[in-house]
C-alpha cells in the first residue's frame, strides 16, 4: 500500500464508518477498485482504531460524565452502562460464533451490493418515523433491538450506524441521543474487534509499511470526526433518510459488477 491509497482507505473508512452507509462495504468495494491486496489486517485494525478515536474525541465530555457518575455510584450513569452492556451482547456473541462466516462474505461483492440495497431501504423507512413524545434513552428492550440491529450490520454492506440509529429512531430516542448511544456504543464493537486481531497484526505490518500506515489512520481520524458531526446536524434537519437513493444506486451498480466480471 503506497501513501495515496493509504489515504483514500483512511477517507473512505473514517466518512463510511458513521455516516450510515456501511465502512466494510466500502471497504471491500474501495480495495476492489485499487486493485488492493492488504496483508493480513492491519490496515484494518489501525482505520478501527482511528475511527474508535473520533468517538472518543467527539464525545468525550459525555464519556467522562457516565464514567465519574458510574465510579460515585450515580444511577443515571449505571442505566447507561447497563443499557450500552446489554446492547453490546448480541454482536459479541453474533461476531464470536459465526467468525469464519463473516470473513467469508467480505470476499462476496454480491453480498455487499445486496447489503447496500438493504441498508437503503433501512434509512428509507425512518422517513417515516413521526414526531412526538421522545425520550433520552432506549429502553432496556430497545437496547436489545439496538444491538441485534448492530450484530446484522456485521455483514459487508449493512451499516453498522445506519441500522442502530434508524432502530433508535423507531424506538422513539430523540435523534440526537440516537446518534450518541449508537456512536458510544461502537467504542466496545470496534475495541473488541481490534483486541482479537492483535494476534494477527505482526504478519501485515512489514507488507504494508509504517509510513502509509500512520497517514490512513490520520486520515480515517479527520474524517470519522467531520463524518459524526456532519450527520448529527442531518439528524437534526430530519434528513436521516437522504443517503438512501445513493446506496440504492451503488448497491445496484456493485450487484451488476459483481455478476458480470
Amino acid at each position: 500500500m503506497n501513501y495515496w491509497e493509504g489515504v483514500v482507505l483512511g477517507v473512505v473508512q473514517g466518512l463510511t464508518e458513521f455516516l450510515p452507509i456501511s465502512s466494510s462495504g466500502h471497504l471491500v468495494l474501495a480495495e476492489s477498485l485499487l486493485g488492493l491486496e492488504t496483508p493480513g489486517v492491519v490496515v484494518e485494525v489501525t482505520l478501527h482504531v482511528a475511527t474508535l478515536l473520533a468517538v472518543v474525541l467527539v464525545y468525550q465530555r459525555r464519556l467522562v460524565e457516565v464514567v465519574v457518575g458510574a465510579i460515585v455510584g450515580n444511577r443515571a450513569a449505571w442505566r447507561v452502562v447497563a443499557l450500552l452492556s446489554l446492547a453490546t451482547l448480541p454482536a459479541a456473541i453474533v461476531g464470536v460464533l459465526f467468525a469464519d462466516f463473516f470473513e467469508r462474505t467480505f470476499e462476496s461483492l454480491f453480498v455487499v451490493g445486496v447489503s447496500f440495497l438493504v441498508t437503503g431501504s433501512i434509512l428509507w423507512t425512518t422517513k417515516w418515523v413521526s414526531e412526538g413524545a421522545q425520550t433520552a434513552q432506549p429502553s432496556v428492550a430497545g437496547a436489545l433491538a439496538i444491538g441485534l440491529a448492530q450484530a446484522v450490520a456485521i455483514f459487508p454492506g449493512i451499516s453498522r450506524s445506519g441500522s442502530t440509529v434508524a432502530t433508535a429512531l423507531w424506538l422513539r430516542v430523540e435523534p440526537v441521543r440516537a446518534a450518541e448511544f449508537s456512536f458510544i456504543l461502537a467504542i466496545p464493537a470496534i475495541a473488541g474487534a481490534a483486541v482479537l486481531q492483535i494476534p494477527d497484526l505482526a504478519d501485515g505490518v512489514g507488507g504494508v509499511g509504517y509510513g502509509p500506515l500512520a497517514v490512513s489512520f490520520v486520515a480515517s481520524l479527520v474524517s470519522g470526526i467531520a463524518a459524526i458531526k456532519l450527520l448529527i446536524a442531518l439528524l437534526r434537519s430530519q434528513a436521516f433518510h437522504c443517503f438512501a437513493p445513493y446506496l440504492w444506486g451503488l448497491g445496484a451498480l456493485t450487484t451488476a459488477w459483481a455478476l458480470i466480471r
